[in-house]
C-alpha cells in the first residue's frame, strides 16, 4: 500500500508550510512510539489515569425486548467521557518527547478539546482550542469544562460555525507556531501521519473489546457496530474485528433529520470524492466542488468529511455503512437511560439508534457489540430541548 493512503485514499495534501511539522511528526511516530520508554509511561497513563482498562456491559433489558444480545463497550466511563482521551494523551506524551511545549485542538462536541485540556494540564503543556462558534453555544458546559482545566478556548465565527472551520482555524495557526506546538489532532482524518497516528492509539478500544467477549462470551461478537463522524471511535473499535471474516462491521453515519433537503453528515453514504483538510476522501460538496453545510443533532457528528480508512473499508466491502438519523439517536438515548440506567452522549446514541430501528437485520439470538464512544452529560440541553423536558 502506497505511504500515507488506504487504497486510493488519504494522503497529504497541504501547503508546504505544513510539512516540516507533518515530516517531524512521521519520524517521531517512527523513532518513538516503538521505545519501551514510551509504551511504558502512555500505558501508566491509560491504566493510572484515563481509567483504562473500560469494561464491556451486557443490556439484558434491550437484549431480551429485540430478540439478540446487546453488549456495550463503556468507553464513557474514562476520565473526561469519551474515548478521546485516549488519543489526546498518546499525542501530548508523544509531543513532549519531541520537545514541544504546547498542544493546539480542534473540537465539535468538545470531548476532545476538553481530553487535550486534560492531557495538557497533566502534563505541564500549554494548550489552545478552536471551536466553531456554533458549538461553543450547543455544548457550553465542555467549553467551561476546558477553560477550568486551563485551555485558552477560541470560538470561530466563519464558515458554517462548525468542526470544519474550526480545523481550518487550528492547521492555519499550527504554520506560525510549529517550532513549539504540536496540533494534536482529533480524529482519524487529515493529512498523513494522522490517521494513522490517532487509529493506532484508539486502537486500544477494540483490542480490548475482542478479548473481553472472549472471555464473557467464548466467542466474536457477530456483529460490531459504531458511530461515524471523522471517525476515531469507529476506526479504533473496527481495526481489531477487520481480520476476523466472521465478524459483521457496522458503521453509522448521522442522517440528520431526514426531510428532503436536510442537512446531514453522512458523507460515505451520500458524498463524492474530493480533498478537504489534507486527503483525498469522501466529502459533501456540490458539483463545483465547494463543501456544503453538515448538520446533525450531534456535534460530534457533523462534519462534511470521513477519514481515509473508513472509506477504503467502505469500498473494499469489509464494512457496511449506513444511516441513523437523528430521531433514532433520541429513541435510542431514552431506551438506554429508561430501560439500562445508562446516559449515552449523542454520537453513541446514533451506533444503537440504528440497531434498535432496524432489529430484523440482526439475527434472532446474535450477539452485537456496540463501541458507547462517550456519555451524555455535555448533550443534556439538546436533549430537553429536543424531547421538550
Amino acid at each position: 500500500m502506497k505511504k500515507g493512503y488506504f487504497g486510493k485514499f488519504g494522503g497529504c495534501f497541504v501547503p508546504e508550510l505544513l510539512m516540516p511539522p507533518l515530516l517531524e511528526l512521521e519520524k517521531a511516530m517512527a523513532d518513538i512510539l516503538p521505545t519501551e520508554s514510551f509504551q511504558k509511561e502512555l500505558d501508566d497513563l491509560l491504566v493510572h489515569y484515563a481509567g483504562r482498562k473500560t469494561p464491556i456491559t451486557f443490556c439484558p433489558t434491550l437484549s431480551e425486548k429485540y430478540g439478540f444480545e446487546i453488549w456495550l463497550k463503556r468507553e464513557d466511563l474514562l476520565h473526561t467521557g469519551a474515548h478521546k482521551i485516549n488519543n489526546t494523551l498518546g499525542q501530548a506524551l508523544l509531543a513532549k518527547y519531541m520537545g514541544k511545549t504546547a498542544l493546539i485542538a480542534e473540537t465539535g462536541a468538545g470531548q476532545h478539546g476538553v481530553a487535550t485540556a486534560a492531557a495538557a494540564a497533566r502534563l505541564g503543556m500549554d494548550c489552545t482550542i478552536y471551536m466553531g462558534a456554533e458549538d461553543v453555544e450547543r455544548q457550553s458546559s465542555n467549553v467551561r469544562r476546558m477553560r477550568l482545566l486551563g485551555a485558552e478556548v477560541r470560538p470561530i465565527e466563519n464558515g458554517s460555525r462548525t468542526l470544519k472551520d474550526a480545523i481550518n482555524a487550528a492547521l492555519r495557526a499550527w504554520i506560525s507556531s510549529q517550532k513549539t506546538t504540536h496540533y494534536c489532532f482529533g480524529t482519524a482524518a487529515g493529512p498523513y501521519p494522522f490517521p494513522q497516528l490517532v487509529r493506532d492509539f484508539q486502537s486500544v478500544i477494540g483490542r480490548e473489546a475482542r478479548s473481553q467477549m472472549l472471555e464473557e462470551t467464548g466467542s466474536l461478537p457477530d456483529y460490531v457496530v459504531a458511530a461515524v463522524g471523522g471517525g476515531s471511535n469507529a476506526i479504533g473499535m473496527f481495526h481489531a474485528f477487520v481480520p476476523d471474516g466472521e465478524v459483521n462491521i457496522i458503521g453509522v453515519e448521522a442522517g440528520g433529520t431526514g426531510e428532503p433537503g436536510c442537512l446531514n453528515s453522512a458523507a460515505i453514504n451520500l458524498g463524492v470524492p474530493g480533498v478537504l483538510h489534507g486527503e483525498y476522501t469522501m466529502l459533501l460538496q456540490d458539483r463545483e466542488g465547494q463543501i456544503l453545510p453538515s448538520g446533525s443533532i450531534s456535534a460530534g457528528l457533523d462534519y462534511p468529511g470521513v477519514g481515509p480508512e473508513h472509506v477504503h473499508l467502505s469500498t473494499s466491502g469489509r464494512v457496511q455503512y449506513t444511516i441513523a438519523y437523528d430521531r433514532d439517536a433520541l429513541n435510542a438515548f431514552q431506551a438506554l437511560c429508561h430501560d439500562e440506567g445508562i446516559l449515552p452522549a449523542l454520537e453513541s446514541s446514533h451506533a444503537l439508534g440504528y440497531v434498535l430501528a432496524h432489529p430484523e437485520e440482526f439475527r434472532r439470538g446474535s450477539r452485537v457489540l456496540i463501541n458507547l464512544s462517550g456519555r451524555g452529560d455535555k448533550d443534556m440541553d439538546i436533549i430537553e430541548h429536543a424531547l421538550g423536558l
